[in-house]
């Protein structure tokens, strides 16, 4: 395990002992969880893996754990779509097409989906970033995906990119969920291009970094940073809370208190508005689909420093 300068404004207060203590005990729980075996590559992924990265402001850091692994984003890039659209097109305009309201259902739920009549509820669940993925520039999805990669690396200094292995792998066992929610999507006459659309979605979500290259994004989401909207900031940051965990947002904002976002690959970010952003890679997941060694990890730190955005 390798320490640097320990961060955040109350994260001075922490020993390495204690941080030990809590990556162990993140660590043991994720025994608990299983891996997303619906994508081959995903499953190959060793269930005790765990690393975290947190930066802030300063650049200060600290990191330890797997830093080295590499994984997708999954349903993590939805947050930084989300922030790309919002920075191009406006609000106004996003809210048209999607809906803020938490979903009770599954993030790939096609029979909620009806019942809201072709709305999806938020950005963070699969129709509403489905449909949001049919809405970024460009014709063509790889043109799409290679335009928000760009921009999310030159804005945050980070090195993401497009794992074409786990595409692969993602198209050879395409979602028949996902293909339901974009037929449905498009019937309605909610996508322009039915296959553009889900061929976005999922090579957006096979975008991948390290550790740290998703702390650096949160780190766009976590204090004022002139070439990102402060307006858009908020609004993202409040999505994350109320939806960012798909139906265990409730719970988790209550138990925790941060804006966060989860996504099949492992990848775990946390957002401290005004002093820092905290990252984490754990393979295994909980039924609901979140990391559970990450969000064992962020509850133990969230509530020993009260980091808690509610006071």
């Amino acid at each position: 395990m390798v320490l640097t300068n320990i961060i955040l404004k109350r994260l001075d207060q922490l020993t390495t002992t204690e941080l030990s203590v809590w990556v162990k005990q993140a660590k043991t729980q994720a025994e608990r969880g299983q891996l997303a075996d619906r994508i081959p590559k995903l499953a190959l992924a060793n269930p005790s893996w765990f690393a975290v990265h947190i930066c802030c402001e300063s650049g200060q850091t600290i990191s330890f754990g797997d830093t080295a692994c590499v994984f997708p984003l999954m349903s993590v890039i939805k947050t930084f779509s989300l922030l790309y659209l919002l920075e191009h097109l406006g609000a106004e305009k996003i809210f048209e097409w999607v809906g803020v309201e938490p979903s009770d259902a599954a993030f790939n739920s096609l029979e909620q989906l009806i019942a809201d009549r072709g709305r999806p509820r938020n950005p963070m669940i699969n129709s509403g970033a489905i449909t949001l993925a049919d809405k970024l520039p460009a014709k063509d999805a790889s043109d799409r995906t290679l335009l928000l990669c760009q921009w999310l690396n030159e804005l945050a200094g980070c090195q993401l990119h497009l794992d074409k292995a786990i595409l692969t792998s993602v198209r050879l066992t395409r979602s028949t969920a996902n293909q339901a929610i974009a037929n449905y999507l498009g019937e309605i006459g909610h996508l322009q291009n039915i296959e553009i659309a889900l061929d976005t979605y999922e090579q957006i979500c096979c975008l991948s970094g390290r550790v740290e290259d998703l702390a650096l994004l949160g780190k766009l989401l976590a204090y004022e940073y002139h070439r990102v909207s402060s307006q858009n900031r908020r609004i993202v940051n409040a999505v994350m809370s109320t939806c960012g965990l798909y139906q265990a947002s409730a719970e988790f904002a209550v138990r925790i208190g941060l804006p966060m976002k989860s996504g099949i690959g492992g990848g775990l970010v946390a957002i401290v508005p005004g002093e820092g952003a905290i990252a984490c890679y754990s393979p295994a997941l909980d039924i609901v689909g979140n990391p559970i060694a990450g969000l064992v990890f962020v509850e133990a730190l969230s509530q020993k420093l009260e980091l808690s955005v509610f006071g």
